[in-house]
């Protein structure tokens, strides 16, 4: 029963409404029977027109002239559906300005609930690793943090294609606006949304660019959770990283 109950908090229900049941059967045949109303014409089909979500994304996002702005303009997007189940738009956390930008792929239960990126398990270990090269998100050297997506897609599936699409000229603008050094892409579908390639076994610790900046792929912190072994190349790959700052 508990399961069922965190299940539906999953699904988005938040309060119980009603304290005792309800026979249903029992109020049907209470109710007053209505006479069948006369048919009425259709209504007459208005043509709807076509809405590019990407375009009215790019419009929206070439308008940010700041992170504030930039923020405000994803939060007034109503073109994804994901906006509608999560609890909150996602942005960043760190320093903005930082020489590293890292890019995730989409907010868990816990970014959820705080609103910020990874918070949970995998950004506990994000942590770990930046730490060990001295860098982190309030460190003498800072990091900055967020997502390909800045909503929670339900039961933490992965982001569709099409959702991906739509949220990119946002992720554009934000490095534009963040102006990094270089960019981390952590997991496939930071990979696919910014390298627009999958396949992060092959593609992680070769350095490549896209938006106008050095990015290396990087194993996602929740892979290495689930492979620990997975730990020897993400360390490969920082020390990969720190040697490219000092360079």
């Amino acid at each position: 029963m508990k399961a069922l109950l965190d299940w539906q908090i999953e699904l988005g229900a938040d309060e119980c409404i009603g304290d005792t049941p309800v026979d249903r059967y029992a109020l049907e045949a209470k109710a007053p029977k209505l006479e069948p109303k006369a048919a009425q014409p259709a209504p007459a089909l208005v043509p709807v027109a076509d809405v590019d979500p990407v375009a009215v994304a790019r419009k929206a996002a070439d308008a940010a002239s700041d992170l504030d702005g930039l923020r405000a303009a994803m939060g007034a997007f109503e073109l994804c559906e994901l906006k509608k189940g999560a609890r909150n738009l996602v942005f960043s956390d760190g320093v903005p300005g930082a020489r590293v930008m890292v890019i995730g792929e989409a907010p868990g239960r816990d970014e959820d609930q705080q609103g910020k990126p990874f918070v949970g398990r995998a950004g506990q270990l994000l942590d770990k690793m930046f730490d060990a090269i001295g860098m982190g998100r309030a460190a003498e050297n800072p990091i900055y943090i967020t997502n390909i997506l800045p909503w929670r897609p339900p039961q933490n599936r992965d982001p569709k294609p099409d959702e991906i699409a739509m949220m990119m000229p946002f992720i554009e603008k934000h490095v534009a606006l963040a102006a990094p050094d270089l960019i981390v892409v952590m997991g496939n579908i930071a990979c696919q949304g910014v390298l627009g390639r999958k396949g992060i076994t092959k593609l992680r610790g070769n350095w490549d660019a896209a938006l106008g900046k050095p990015v290396l792929p990087m194993f996602h912190p929740a892979y290495l959770l689930r492979n620990p072994a997975a730990k020897r190349e993400a360390w490969a790959d920082l020390l990969s990283l720190q040697a490219r700052l000092k360079g």
